[in-house]
Formats: C-alpha cells, structure tokens, sequence
C-alpha cells in the first residue's frame, strides 16, 4: 500500500500530486509574467495554458485517452504519442520568435526545462512502448524505464518552474 502511494509508476498518488502542483505553480508564475509583460504578452499566456493543461493532464490523466487511435505497434505501442508529437511541433513553430527573443539565460533555462520534461513524458514512452510489447508492464525493465520517464518529468517540471520564477524575478 505504501509503495502505490509513493511510487512514480503509479497515479494518483503522492508523485502525481507533487508533479501535478509544479506544473500549476509553473502556470501561476507564467500568468504572472504575462500580466507584466511588455512585449511577447499572448506567448506569455500560451505558456502559463500549456503549464495549465499540463498540470491537469497529469491530475486526471487525459493523454491515457488518447491511445488506440491509431493501429501501431513496438515503440508506438502507446500511440497517443503521435498526436503529441504533431502538437509538439506546432508550439515549437508558434513559441520560436517568442523563444528566440527571450533573453539568453532564460532561453537556455527554458530549452533544457523543456527538453527534459518533453524526453521523459513523450520520448520515454518510446522504449517504454516497445517494452510492454514485449515483456509486459510487471516486470523490472518496464518498471526502470517508467521510473527515468517519471523523474524526467519531475526533473524538467522543477527546471521550468525555477527559470520561470528566475525570470519573473529579474524583469
């Protein structure tokens, strides 16, 4: 019992909650931002939304409900990656003037943020899909696997929120 309430490979647990509250303290902090800024104010909101669905994401588990909508198999065994990806490239083609007019240090804070959280929570899932194919989801490899994706995201979470309120506090 402890350990479903502590562990990162299960939901609605301790972790969860933890993540869950990160991604909205990172909305917060957005929103913020964008109430002050000068210029780039709608990129600002944009943030705080992602942050925002994000966060709800992660409390009641929407992209789960993705998956089986397409017919695949090894590493897109969860497939509700694709949609994911196709939504990734989007933002990053949308937030770019933004991303490249941000001062440095913050850019590269918010890059790396990201780049970790998007590695866990989407790339993760990756060889965590070709895994379950094959061996299953109770075994040590799925659950080493799911722990690097779930303290992926936890680790780029914290990043963000850290840049975020580094760069509220500076401007």
């Amino acid at each position: 019992m402890l350990v479903q309430k502590l562990s990162l490979s299960y939901e609605g647990n301790l972790p969860t909650w933890f993540a869950t509250v990160l991604l909205f303290a990172s909305a917060i902090v957005a929103a913020s931002i964008a109430q002050r800024a000068p210029t780039f104010r709608r990129h600002w909101w944009g943030v705080a939304a992602v942050f925002a669905y994000a966060s709800l994401d992660e409390a009641a588990e929407l992209h789960e409900h993705l998956g089986g909508t397409f017919s695949t198999g090894g590493v897109l065994y969860f497939d509700w990656v694709i949609p994911a990806a196709v939504l990734l490239i989007a933002l990053a083609v949308m937030f770019w003037p933004f991303v490249r007019a941000l001062e440095p240090a913050t850019r590269r804070k918010l890059i790396i943020a990201g780049c970790v959280y998007v590695g866990g929570a989407v790339i993760m899932e990756l060889p965590l899909g070709w895994w379950t194919e094959r061996a299953g989801p109770d075994t040590l490899g799925y659950a080493l696997i799911d722990w690097v994706e779930e303290t992926m995201e936890l680790i780029g979470a914290s990043l963000a929120l850290l840049a975020l309120v580094e760069h509220r506090e500076a401007t």
